[in-house]
């Protein structure tokens, strides 16, 4: 298992391909970091599918108003056209790679529009850099990210079946 040095700035996601463990950036991007685990403390990725993942690209998810499978305003046809009743997110556009398993901030065409949407780098997309907003990095489980039913929208998705911080996960 990876070594988890900061467990209140660690996500522990179950999802239906197993376990990933992603290292949070609060010092690159303090408010994206804050509201992933506010969101994560609220159980609200819990059911979330993974709704567009594109081979050698990325794998997209984090609409908790209509990707969440466990709710009655799941709606697949929609998935990835919400997000949460929070506001938007200014942009935190930092330095760092839109590496393999980087870990960065979904948006429309407006840069200060991220909300709750999330997406998992497979390969480098270094096109993306300083145009989103990299929160985190997966340091355990990249083989079960690269496991995630394809597709633009995904038939039958996968989902993150819970998301945690990992300093609230009994030892």
């Amino acid at each position: 298992m990876a070594e988890i040095k900061d467990p209140e700035n660690t996500l522990v996601m179950e999802t239906t391909k197993g376990k990933v463990v992603i290292e949070l950036f609060p010092d690159l991007a303090p408010g994206h970091v804050g509201r992933i685990k506010e969101l994560a403390r609220e159980g609200a990725y819990d059911g979330v599918v993974f709704h567009r993942v594109i081979d050698g690209f990325m794998a997209q998810t984090g609409d908790v108003k209509f990707g969440n499978s466990t709710t009655s305003g799941f709606n697949p046809s929609r998935a990835g056209m919400g997000g949460s009743e929070k506001p938007d997110l200014k942009a935190e556009f930092n330095n760092m790679n839109h590496g393999r398993g980087t870990c960065s901030m979904a948006r429309s065409q407006s840069p200060n529009s991220a909300n709750s949407q999330f997406f998992i780098c497979f390969e480098n997309a270094a096109f993306l850099n300083r145009q989103y907003t990299v929160w985190g990095q997966v340091i355990e489980g990249m083989e079960n990210v690269d496991q995630i039913k394809r597709g633009e929208p995904v038939q039958d998705p996968d989902k993150i079946t819970s998301l945690k911080v990992a300093a609230d996960v009994a030892a």
